[in-house]
């Protein structure tokens, strides 16, 4: 007997013990009210309440399940130890990643994971997580009726967890549309489906228990929270109203144990469908930026500052050279609107802005020295959405590297443990079967120095990058910065990048 089964009579009775006690209180609660007087009871003797009839959820399920598919990742080999790490980290962590069914053992090895995705347009475009396609050597996709697809990536945004693919079938395929998140209540009824545990075509259904939720994933956090049972192969499956319309793609839970314990959330449609339209025409987003580093406003720096707490997004930091400094923004400064939006929150004004498209205008109504007063700003292109070495050389060949790199902010020096002063690009993101990937490079270091020239910014390591490229044997470098020491890592770019 395991100590899972063990332990499994142990939660029942602990269970139990809490439902009992609810029932007491309560019984002594309503007994309570009872002898107040002229109080009268809901539920009186010969009353008759009219019973509500559950939603049937049957004729929705069959008009939807065959544009629902099941999606097969072959990862590339990686060590036993590593995928053991990140497996249990993740269930300890929120927001838990579906479907990573990987085995565990002493050597290094492939993997199958497994998730779910569904079809949005007739001509094969799929919208699932991108977690469920990272780190993929091939990548296949399973129909309703059973047959299996090869899928490519169009193209993935790790920041919403959100990726695009397409496969080519014979045929014009079923697909779904997606619904206005925005029109989401919570206590509505929502469906959801996918293949947890590689149970294809499994259906739930449950309650929106909120919405907006933000639970630490990303910046653009807006979960919509529902309490239908989702598990491991969830991911990216889709969420559905009563009507037939997706309104969000299930993508984490929050659970001590690794399984539904009621808790699960789903990225809002609308989210998807600006993040899918600018994978399928680019295929890469592109997110307004102004460079401001932003705080909430509590109550003890509101007090200090003669400010209203959760009252705007406190500025503390505008980094040099941004467009927030051009407009002469300050730190103390507190953005309260945006377009004649109301902004509460740091997160608000990171989610209105990143929605204004670089080149355009915004208009900030700006909280400075007491007074409040309206500022334009040019919005620029987030430097971190900017992949380096994506440039072709002048004799044609690719060198494509694989990084996502992100201005060295004081936030992250001060999560990574970095002396002050420090200069440099941080790794945001790997490309999965990179140059930059087989090199192990990892998110969260950070480039200092290509061979013997410091770099101390993106564009400068980009910069360096290129240069170094055209005069070498398309060789790199790299001197990084990786949990506080520093080391050299040569990266190759001879190998052809198969995830185009």
């Amino acid at each position: 007997m395991t100590n899972e089964t063990q332990r499994r009579p142990v939660r029942r009775s602990a269970l139990a013990v809490a439902l009992l006690a609810g029932t007491s209180l309560g019984g002594y609660a309503l007994g309570h009210s009872a002898m107040a007087g002229d109080a009268a009871p809901v539920n009186p003797p010969g009353a008759q309440l009219q019973p509500h009839a559950l939603p049937d959820f049957s004729a929705l399920v069959t008009q939807v399940k065959p544009a629902v598919v099941s999606i097969t990742n072959m990862m590339k080999a990686m060590p036993a130890a590593l995928e053991q790490d990140e497996d249990g980290g993740q269930q300890q962590q929120m927001p838990s990643p579906f479907g990573q069914m990987v085995p565990h053992g002493q050597q290094p090895h492939a993997a199958e994971a497994r998730g779910s995705g569904f079809i949005v347009s007739a001509d094969g475009l799929i919208v699932t997580n991108n977690h469920v396609v990272k780190g993929a050597r091939s990548l296949s996709v399973t129909l309703d009726d059973g047959t299996v697809l090869a899928a490519k990536v169009i193209g993935t945004d790790p920041r919403t967890d959100i990726a695009v693919l397409k496969v080519d079938a014979p045929h014009p395929m079923p697909f779904i549309q997606l619904g206005n998140s925005r029109d989401v209540k919570p206590g509505e009824w929502v469906v959801a489906m996918g293949n947890p545990f590689g149970l294809s075509s499994t259906v739930t259904a449950g309650i929106v228990s909120a919405v907006s939720r933000d639970i630490g994933a990303g910046p653009y956090d807006q979960f919509i929270q529902i309490d239908a049972p989702i598990n491991q192969g969830n991911s990216g499956g889709p969420l559905f109203t009563q009507d037939g319309k997706v309104i969000g793609m299930n993508t984490a839970i929050l659970s001590p144990t690794g399984g539904s314990v009621g808790i699960g959330f789903a990225i809002p449609s609308n989210m998807i469908r600006t993040v899918t339209e600018q994978l399928e025409h680019g295929g890469k987003v592109v997110r307004g930026y102004v460079g401001v580093e932003a705080q909430d406003i509590t109550p003890a720096t509101a007090k200090a500052m003669h400010l209203k707490a959760n009252d705007g997004a406190l500025l503390a930091g505008v980094q040099p050279g941004s467009p927030a400094a051009d407009a002469g923004l300050e730190a103390g400064d507190v953005i309260q609107g945006v377009n004649g939006i109301k902004i509460l929150t740091p997160k608000e004004l990171a989610l209105n802005v990143a929605g204004i498209l670089p080149g355009q205008s915004a208009q900030l109504s700006v909280l400075h020295d007491g007074q409040v007063k309206d500022v334009s700003v040019k919005v620029g292109s987030l430097p971190n959405e900017r992949t380096a070495g994506n440039d072709s050389q002048p004799d044609g060949h690719p060198a494509r590297i694989g990084l996502a790199l992100a201005p060295l902010s004081p936030d992250m020096r001060g999560q990574l443990d970095l002396p002050d002063g420090t200069k440099g690009a941080l790794v945001q993101g790997v490309q999965a079967g990179s140059p930059a990937e087989t090199a192990g490079l990892q998110p969260g270091d950070v480039i200092v120095g290509v061979g013997t020239h410091a770099v101390t910014s993106p564009a400068e390591a980009a910069k360096a990058m290129r240069a170094a490229l055209k005069s070498t044997d398309h060789a790199l470098a790299l001197r990084v910065i990786r949990n506080g020491q520093p080391i050299f890592v040569g990266v190759s770019v001879d190998a052809p990048d198969d995830q185009g």
